[in-house]
């Protein structure tokens, strides 16, 4: 792949090669590809958020000086 997917399109990408090699119809060559394919695309999709996670704590470090680190996903107040 020379130019990198947006995340959504390379989420999208990787559940349809999930997909294809779990149909059962492809040959070995043709899944052992896709495979290849699938592991590339989630190396890349990985990258794309440990970037995101990076920028998030750099956002948040300069908010009012305290630098704190909090899960993504935790809503606000569960703590």
């Amino acid at each position: 792949m020379t130019a990198q997917p947006s995340f959504d399109d390379g989420l999208d990408r990787l559940e349809s090669l999930v997909q294809q090699i779990e149909s059962g119809s492809l040959s070995l060559e043709e899944a052992l590809a896709r495979f290849e394919e699938g592991v590339q695309l989630s190396q890349a999709l990985q990258k794309q958020l440990a970037e995101a996670q990076r920028r998030v704590e750099v956002l948040k470090a300069g908010l009012g000086g305290e630098y704190r680190v909090e899960p993504l996903d935790e809503p606000k107040g569960s703590r």
